[in-house]
C-alpha cells in the first residue's frame, strides 16, 4: 500500500515539474478529480435514467440526467449519450448504430493525422466495416475536392472528419453538402476540439453534422471518458441502444458526476477566455519555431506538427526521448506522407491545452521554442536546458490546485 501511495507522489511531482505539450492531455479540476473519485463509483445503474436495471438509482439518475442537460447546453444539441467508456468506444457505438458489418466508411488515414478507431488496420474499425481513406492534399489541408470525388464513387454509409493531429479548422458545411448528396451520414469525431468549440473558439460543427463524437479529457478538461451528441432524435434512439445493451453494461456513475461538473465548468466566461487563450499560445509557439527556421504546419487549433527530421535531423522518437531528459513531455506522431514507421515517425505533435491550463502565457510559449530548438540544435547543454525548464514550470500552477 505505501508503495502506491508513493508512486501517486511521484507522479504528481512529475506532472507540476515536466511541460505537458502533449495535445491529447490536460489537468482536470479538483471538482472533476472530486467526482471522479466518489461513493457513485459503488453503484451499478444499467440502462438509462428513469429505465434502470437495478434499484437505488434515484439519485444517480438525477446525476446523469444532469450531465446530458449541461453536455446539450454546452455544445447547442438536443440530445447527448455521456455514457460510452472512451472516445474509441463512443466512435464503436455509433458504428454499430449506423451501419451494418462490412458496409463503408470514408475516413482519414492513421498516417495522415487520424485516429486507430477511424479505420486502421489494426484496429476493430477495420475488421467490422469497409474502411476506404482520403488524404490530404500537398498543403497539407484537407482536400475537399478529392473527398468529394471519392464519396461519389464508393457511396459511403458513414463520412468520418475529426483527427488527432489535423491542425486547422474544418470546413463541416463541405463536408454536409458532400455527405447530403451521396446519402452518407457525417460524423464528426472532435475529441481533440470539443472544448475549442465549447468555449467558442473555433467554430461549431454541430449545426452540420449527423452525429458527434468527443473524449472529455482533453480540451474539455473533464475526466477520461467519452460523450456522444446528437439534434437528431431517431440517431439518439440507436445511440442509446447500440451503447446500452450493444457495447458497455455498466455506466460509470462517478464519471458521468465529474462529466457534468466539467460541462458546468466549461459554460463558464473564464473557460471561454481558456479556449482563446489556447489558441493564442499555439500559435506563438508554432510562429516562433517557423522564425528560428524549423519546419512547422502551422496552426488553428490547440495543437501543431513539428518535423524533427527536417528541422533537427532526428525522428520523433529521438526528439521525444531527448526532451524528457530535460523535462518537456511530447509525442511522437507521423507526418502528413510520412515514411517513418508510427513507433519512429518524423516529428512531434505539440499542444498547448495542458499548460494553458497551468496559467502559462504567450511569453513562455515563445520561450519553449526557444528552449526545444536550442537543445535539439546541441547549442544547449543538458543542464542549462533543464534549468530554463525548471524556471517555467516554477511560475505556472500546481496541478493540484487547479
Amino acid at each position: 500500500m505505501e508503495k502506491l501511495f508513493t508512486l501517486l507522489e511521484e507522479e504528481k511531482k512529475r506532472q507540476n515539474e515536466q511541460l505537458n505539450l502533449i495535445a491529447s492531455e490536460n489537468f482536470a479540476s479538483k471538482n472533476v478529480r472530486m467526482f471522479a473519485g466518489s461513493i457513485l463509483t459503488n453503484k451499478y445503474a444499467e440502462g438509462y435514467p428513469k429505465r434502470r436495471y437495478y434499484g437505488g438509482c434515484e439519485k444517480v439518475d438525477e446525476i446523469e440526467s444532469l450531465a446530458i442537460e449541461k453536455a446539450c447546453e454546452l455544445f447547442g444539441v438536443k440530445f447527448a449519450n455521456v455514457q460510452p467508456h472512451s472516445g474509441s468506444q463512443a466512435n464503436m457505438i455509433c458504428y454499430m448504430a449506423l451501419m451494418n458489418e462490412h458496409d463503408k466508411l470514408l475516413s482519414l488515414s492513421l498516417d495522415q493525422g487520424g485516429h486507430l478507431s477511424h479505420g486502421s488496420p489494426v484496429n476493430f474499425s477495420s475488421k467490422l466495416y469497409e474502411v476506404h481513406h482520403y488524404h490530404l492534399g500537398k498543403d497539407g489541408r484537407l482536400d475537399y475536392e478529392l473527398i468529394h470525388q471519392m464519396a461519389k464513387e464508393l457511396k459511403p454509409k458513414i463520412i468520418l472528419a475529426g483527427f488527432s493531429s489535423y491542425p486547422f479548422i474544418i470546413d463541416f458545411k463541405k463536408l454536409h453538402d458532400i455527405a447530403k448528396e451521396v446519402g452518407a451520414y457525417l460524423m464528426a469525431d472532435i475529441a481533440h476540439i470539443a472544448g475549442l468549440i465549447a468555449g467558442k473558439a473555433i467554430p461549431n460543427p454541430l449545426p452540420y453534422v449527423d452525429v458527434a463524437t468527443s473524449t472529455t479529457h482533453k480540451t474539455l478538461r473533464g475526466p477520461r471518458g467519452g460523450l456522444i451528441l446528437t439534434n437528431d432524435e431517431e440517431i439518439i434512439k440507436k445511440i442509446n441502444k447500440s451503447c446500452f445493451p450493444g457495447v458497455q453494461g455498466g455506466p460509470l456513475e462517478h464519471i458521468i458526476a465529474a462529466k457534468a461538473m466539467c460541462f458546468m465548468e466549461d459554460l463558464s466566461p473564464d473557460y471561454q477566455k481558456y479556449a482563446h487563450d489556447i489558441l493564442v499560445n499555439t500559435k506563438t509557439c508554432n510562429d516562433e519555431f517557423a522564425l528560428l527556421g524549423d519546419v512547422v504546419s502551422g496552426t488553428e487549433t490547440h495543437l501543431f506538427l513539428l518535423n524533427t527530421k527536417k528541422s533537427f535531423g532526428m525522428s520523433g522518437k529521438e526528439a521525444e526521448d531527448k526532451l524528457a531528459k530535460i523535462g518537456i513531455t511530447v509525442n511522437k506522431n507521423m507526418l502528413p506522407f510520412d515514411e517513418e514507421k508510427p513507433a519512429i515517425t518524423s516529428g512531434l505533435r505539440i499542444g498547448f491545452a495542458a499548460l494553458t491550463s497551468r496559467g502559462l502565457k504567450p511569453n513562455d510559449a515563445k520561450f519553449i521554442a526557444h528552449i526545444i530548438h536550442d537543445y535539439l540544435k546541441g547549442d544547449l547543454d543538458i543542464y542549462r536546458a533543464s534549468g530554463l525548464v525548471k524556471s517555467i514550470t516554477s511560475r505556472l500552477i500546481k496541478v493540484e490546485n487547479i
